[in-house]
């Protein structure tokens, strides 16, 4: 079964630190980049971060840059997603995706992404 499965989320104070992971199976891991995305209450679909199927080359929101890190384990098929000074503002649902192959690097579509994952909630207080 194809199927990111997200995890790690949950009530942090602000400036605190949180890693999310996305297990993935089914598919070839270490053949696919990888996004994180999140959406906040009231809000749309936002582009965080994006990781080379290799795990070397990367890219980020500027509203995240120097916070957080993704790291891509292709041994053990896990996408993380390393938050740290965590900011009321990053409160969000979370979601890993799969980029498809022949889309643009780092997509900020969400069609571009299969499999996409079911969400980890990330709530920072102030």
């Amino acid at each position: 079964q194809v199927q990111l499965v997200e995890s790690g989320g949950g009530l942090v104070q602000s400036g605190g630190s949180l890693r999310l992971s996305c297990a993935a199976s089914g598919f070839v891991f270490s053949d696919y980049d990888m996004s994180w995305f999140r959406q906040a209450p009231g809000k749309g679909l936002e582009w965080v971060s994006s990781i080379t199927s290799s795990g070397y080359g990367d890219a980020y929101v500027d509203s995240v840059a120097g916070r957080f890190t993704v790291i891509k384990d292709n041994g053990k098929k896990i996408l993380y997603l390393q938050m740290n000074s965590l900011k009321p503002e990053d409160t969000a649902m979370y979601y890993c995706g799969s980029l498809r192959r022949g889309s643009q690097w780092a997509s900020k579509i969400r069609s571009d992404y299969d499999p996409w994952g079911q969400g980890t909630q990330v709530t920072v207080s102030s």
